[in-house]
């Protein structure tokens, strides 16, 4: 048994994130997750709310409500939504802790010790209108790498460049929109990030697994211009982790807080301790230190390729910085974009289905099999209601949850609700047996490798297996002229309703759950030996008719959704 701590990106406070969102980071973190417990491994999922910086800021006055009450009620209903979608995090923190506040002051005393952190008198966007300094998210104006007329202050959504507010062309304050903005001095804290470019860069040339994405985005942020730079960890704000040196206060920067990109990652460490202190677990440190065990745990991280750079270069060269023996990640699954419909998802412009939404629509299960099995892995992606009927329709009803209705309503009709005696397997039989288990060991490789799309076809080909031998056994034929044979078949039909539960569960764990109910039995070990899988229900063993797994999405459904979600939330 391994030990695998797995953490997704973390997402923002403002507001309730669309599809796009969930599929870049933590619904594959899930399905990973779900999978390696299947198969009997120890893992900690641990993902937050990211509650510091502007988006928190700018969403509360929009709501209206203190910052720090809003950011307790979006945190509610974001853990309640990530519980409709069937998220199994171990926990579901949030950066605004005092369990964070204490650990990103100590990680910023190790870096000031180790000579890692400068103070910088920098020129600062001022507003006039606001009366205050404007950190980057504050500013929008016009990418000057891409030209695209939204780009935020920090970074530009449509490029994904690095910037600094200065660099935008027509900028203007988010807050009142007044372009009457002046340069003014103010002082803050830089991580010198350059001094550790070198060891960054060994660090990853070292991950020679990593996906190319994954890798592709690190080089480009460590290799183009002048290479990895020095990056403030601290803005004008006031909300926020205040700015101290471990326990003792910092001179200079008072009333300042730490920049939301320092605080946020080591979040998945106080997220931990969170853990702990909540009463769900016991020791935290045995999976972040490595001289306190976390040596052995693999370490993997999911997120949206916009993420990448701050989590290959920035929060390694914190930790990295500190000098003290926490883990590293050992493996890095981002994800390109999820479109929708011709366009681009946002969240800040409301644009596409939102997680809320698209539960009240249909249950979890139906949007978990589509986004994972179009997982925007290598290469973006688009999500159209006409491909999210059809796959729904077909992968779903047409192929897994016909062949439990199937099988169950014909084994009810002629041997009643109870798994049927009968012969022995035939060739057919034996080579099904084969078949699976050559591909069950493919899905698994796939699983491993968080291959998703892969393993989801793997997965689809399985069910597509059972359905097919069904139709050629034909166990209503046989029943008629050898009805022991329709009866071997028959039991051979309800354990492959196991088997699907078995591997199905970390995609659609509720009717996983279902069927598995159906059956009767809490078997669900994962499928070592392949015969003895599809022999584990013994004649005599009772089961029930279970509803109808999945419904097919009408077509009169699919238009009233299309236009009812055309593109922009009200």
């Amino acid at each position: 048994m391994a030990r695998h701590l797995i953490t997704s990106a973390i997402p923002y406070i403002n507001g309730i994130k669309h599809l796009g969102n969930l599929v870049g980071s933590q619904l594959p973190a899930d399905l990973y997750a779900r999978y390696l417990r299947g198969r009997g491994h120890e893992v900690l999922f641990l993902c937050a709310t990211d509650e510091h910086g502007t988006p928190a800021e700018l969403a509360a006055a929009k709501a209206g409500k203190p910052v720090a009450e809003y950011c307790a009620e979006m945190h509610a209903v974001q853990a309640e939504i990530a519980r409709g979608f069937r998220l199994s995090f171990d926990h579901f923190g949030r950066s605004s802790s005092p369990q964070n506040h204490r650990l990103t002051q100590a990680f910023a005393g190790r870096l000031a010790d180790a000579g890692l952190i400068r103070e910088v008198s920098e020129r600062q966007m001022y507003s006039r209108a606001d009366g205050r300094f404007l950190p980057d998210r504050y500013i929008e104006g016009t990418c000057p790498n891409c030209g695209f007329d939204s780009a935020r202050g920090d970074q530009c959504d449509n490029c994904t460049k690095q910037l600094d507010p200065t660099d935008l062309i027509n900028p203007h304050s988010t807050i009142s929109g007044s372009t009457d903005l002046e340069i003014r001095e103010t002082k803050h804290l830089y991580l010198r990030q350059s001094t550790l470019r070198q060891q960054l860069s060994d660090w990853i040339d070292s991950k020679t697994d990593w996906p190319i994405l994954t890798t592709s985005i690190a080089r480009k942020w460590l290799d183009d211009g002048d290479g990895l730079q020095d990056r403030g960890i601290t803005r004008d704000l006031d909300w926020g982790i205040p700015v101290r040196k471990g326990d003792a206060p910092w001179p200079g920067m008072e009333g300042k807080v730490f920049y939301v990109w320092f605080d946020a990652p080591i979040e998945y460490i106080a997220c931990a301790q969170e853990w702990v202190d909540a009463g769900k677990g016991t020791d935290w440190q045995r999976w972040w230190r490595t001289d306190k065990g976390a040596a052995d745990v693999r370490y993997t991280q999911f997120m949206g390729k916009d993420n990448v750079p701050f989590h290959t270069l920035s929060f390694p060269a914190t930790i990295l910085g500190s000098g003290e023996p926490w883990k590293l990640v050992d493996y890095i699954k981002s994800f390109n974009y999820l479109n929708y419909d011709g366009g681009q998802f946002s969240t800040s412009r409301g644009r596409g289905v939102f997680m809320d939404q698209a539960l009240e629509i249909l249950p979890a299960d139906y949007w978990r099999w589509w986004l994972l099995s179009h997982a925007p892995e290598n290469s973006d992606s688009e999500f159209t209601w006409e491909n999210f009927q059809t796959s729904v329709n077909k992968d779903l009803a047409d192929v897994l949850g016909n062949f439990v209705s199937r099988i169950t309503k014909f084994c009810r009709s002629k041997f009643g609700e109870t798994v049927p005696e009968g012969g022995q397997w035939g060739p057919q039989e034996q080579a099904l047996c084969d078949e699976l288990t050559t591909r069950i060991r493919a899905y698994e490789g796939h699983m491993d490798a968080i291959e998703v799309r892969k393993a989801a076809a793997e997965l689809r080909a399985i069910w597509v297996a059972g359905n097919e031998y069904l139709q050629s056994a034909a166990p209503w034929t046989s029943f008629k002229t050898a009805p022991e044979t329709a009866a071997m078949q028959t039991r051979l039909g309800l354990n492959l309703i196991r088997l699907y539960a078995v591997l199905s569960r970390a995609f659609i764990p509720d009717a996983a759950a279902s069927l598995m109910d159906a059956m009767g039995t809490g078997d669900d070990g994962w499928p070592g030996d392949i015969e003895a899988a599809l022999t584990a229900l013994p004649a005599g063993h009772a089961f029930t008719v279970p509803e109808v797994t999945f419904r097919k999405i009408t077509d009169e459904e699919r238009q009233d959704w299309q236009e009812r979600f055309a593109g922009i939330r009200t």
